[in-house]
């Protein structure tokens, strides 16, 4: 319920209840307070009072809000709302507490009663080895995006209750997610005999490619016993297609034919499913969790789905513009291990003449040179980012699609989730 009808059912009773005391008292709700040029109202009634102008009309005692008051009033809300959202807060520092919480609990919940195992299973759990906490920051702002408001007459001690139980099984969603997300992360590794990671020695290099497939197994069981915890089948459905999707699109990348190596229609659906598809999914477990209508969860799921893409295509560019140092690995990591990207897609469609070297494969260092040398003549990076734009701009729009709502948290996170969007097209590692 907004809080024009709130204040109007409040004026009523007031009204109505009391006789000439409770007309006047409801008079006194709506009138701005007497004294030279006041006019503002009470801000105990009224979180936003303090803005919004009074014109009132009485009748035999009883307060009735002019429609021009209403107009003013409703604008008023709107760019008070507005002004509020378009505040630029540091999206990890709304949701550090609940990060470091999560982080914690992450460490807790990937011990083993094997040291090897364990100490494997911690390695990128461990601070200073976390990463950016991407995933987890996003999934806990988009669970304060989609709140439902609580009832204002709920006690303090209540209200925080139901809050913290409210928000318990989307802690759940961000460690699940990044559990899933890190155990693919060690199994890519060793599929590619990676030697970095998060500008450390991966743990295949340190500890083996044996002991990181296990580790990673050990994770994603560790997922599913959290998951199947939360007891919401839909919610476990969306998870476990996946992890699925992640098995699918590794086996794309190593297994394509030469018309496929060409097709940016293939390379977009295999980018789905390695990048985009557990971010998206997660989101929509949010919504779900939430109680939200499958309308606004396929919302969540589309901001998920575009951002992921976004990212993975920025990321392209960087493995060719980027600096080891930066981005925590080597660049042109991808090129060097044949796995052809959106920038060398758009440079095949400028230049012909590269397909013959894309199909020879680049184990011979010249072809690589010769490739780089073709995507500085093209517009393969322009082109690239210009894509990732414009699934940053379909982000964006999923979330100004969102129910309208007058919350300040839920207008912060909804601005934060925006921003995020642009430092993701915007990042330099």
């Amino acid at each position: 319920m907004s809080w024009r009808w709130a204040l109007a059912r409040r004026v009523a009773a007031l009204a109505a209840g009391s006789g000439g005391g409770g007309a006047a008292q409801a008079q006194r709700l709506l009138t701005p307070s007497s004294g030279a040029g006041a006019a503002l109202l009470g801000r105990q009634h009224l979180p936003l009072a303090s803005q919004i102008r009074s014109k009132v009309v009485g009748c035999r005692g009883a307060a009735f809000v002019s429609s021009r008051w209403l107009h003013d009033a409703q604008y008023q809300v709107r760019q008070d709302g507005d002004s509020r959202s378009q505040e630029h807060r540091d999206p990890f520092e709304l949701v550090a507490n609940d990060l470091s919480l999560v982080a914690d609990r992450l460490r807790s919940m990937v011990a083993a009663e094997v040291p090897k195992l364990a100490s494997a299973a911690e390695y990128f759990f461990k601070v200073g080895a976390e990463g950016k906490k991407f995933r987890p920051t996003v999934l806990l702002l988009m669970a304060s995006a989609l709140k439902f408001p609580l009832s204002e007459s709920t006690e303090g001690g209540v209200l925080s209750i139901l809050a913290d139980k409210l928000r318990a099984p989307h802690l759940n969603i961000a460690e699940i997610t990044e559990m899933i997300h890190v155990a693919s992360l060690l199994h890519d590794d060793v599929l590619d005999d990676a030697d970095t990671r998060r500008g450390v020695s991966s743990l295949n290099l340190v500890m083996g490619n044996k002991l990181s497939v296990l580790a990673g197994d050990f994770l994603l069981s560790r997922a599913c016993v959290a998951l199947a915890a939360l007891g919401n089948t839909e919610v476990v459905s969306l998870m476990a297609t996946a992890v699925e999707h992640l098995v699918t699109g590794e086996t794309m990348q190593i297994s394509t034919s030469r018309e496929q190596r060409r097709s940016m229609e293939y390379y977009l659906q295999k980018t789905y499913y390695k990048t985009a598809s557990l971010i998206s999914n997660s989101c929509k477990a949010v919504a779900v969790l939430a109680g939200h209508t499958a309308e606004v969860s396929m919302l969540a799921y589309e901001y998920g789905r575009n951002l992921g893409l976004a990212f993975q295509l920025i990321d392209d560019v960087l493995d060719f513009t980027g600096t080891s140092a930066s981005l925590g690995k080597g660049s042109l990591s991808d090129i060097r291990h044949g796995i052809i990207t959106a920038p060398i897609l758009y440079a095949m469609e400028e230049f012909p003449q590269l397909h013959e070297v894309v199909d020879s494969g680049f184990d011979n260092p010249a072809n690589v040179e010769l490739a780089l040398d073709y995507l500085q003549k093209s517009r393969g990076i322009e082109r690239t980012k210009e894509l990732a734009r414009e699934h940053a701009n379909r982000a964006i729009k999923a979330i100004e699609a969102l129910p309208d709502s007058d919350d300040e948290d839920v207008l912060t996170s909804r601005r934060a989730l925006i921003d995020i969007t642009e430092r993701v097209i915007t990042r330099t590692k």
